[in-house]
């Protein structure tokens, strides 16, 4: 009886666990989404026609950069705050305009919101600690 009731209490911690990874990603993409959408209001070169459309960009972006951190490794992802990571994070947000039907995106508009997403993330921290 001890041994179910230690398991129980394990296995409910787990479940808490679970559903805060699924909250911070959901809370995540939405957050990312609002930021697609301040940028479209502000930046020349970038728009986006709603925020169905800004979630819908949100996920790919999200899935791009990791296609690109699985292939190239992590020295090449947004996070690595270099050169190469901004231009990634800029090639990445040119091309999810192909993929999202309410986005358009020129290379400038890509240029100017990698350089303040990568602003803005170095002061907000994006995972939950």
């Amino acid at each position: 009886m001890v041994y179910v009731a230690a398991r129980g209490g394990q296995a409910r911690a787990e479940v808490v666990s679970l559903m805060r990874g699924w909250l911070g990603f959901v809370v995540r993409l939405v957050v990312s989404a609002v930021v697609l959408l301040l940028l479209a209001a502000i930046l020349p070169g970038f728009r986006i026609a709603g925020f169905r459309f800004a979630l819908l960009g949100a996920v790919v972006i999200a899935a791009l950069g990791w296609l690109v951190e699985a292939l190239f490794g992590r020295r090449v992802s947004p996070q690595g705050r270099g050169v190469v990571g901004f231009i990634v994070a800029a090639v990445v947000i040119y091309l999810a305009q192909f993929l999202v039907p309410g986005m358009q995106v020129s290379m400038w508009g890509a240029l100017l919101a990698s350089l303040i997403i990568g602003i803005v993330d170095a002061f907000v921290p994006t995972e939950l600690r």
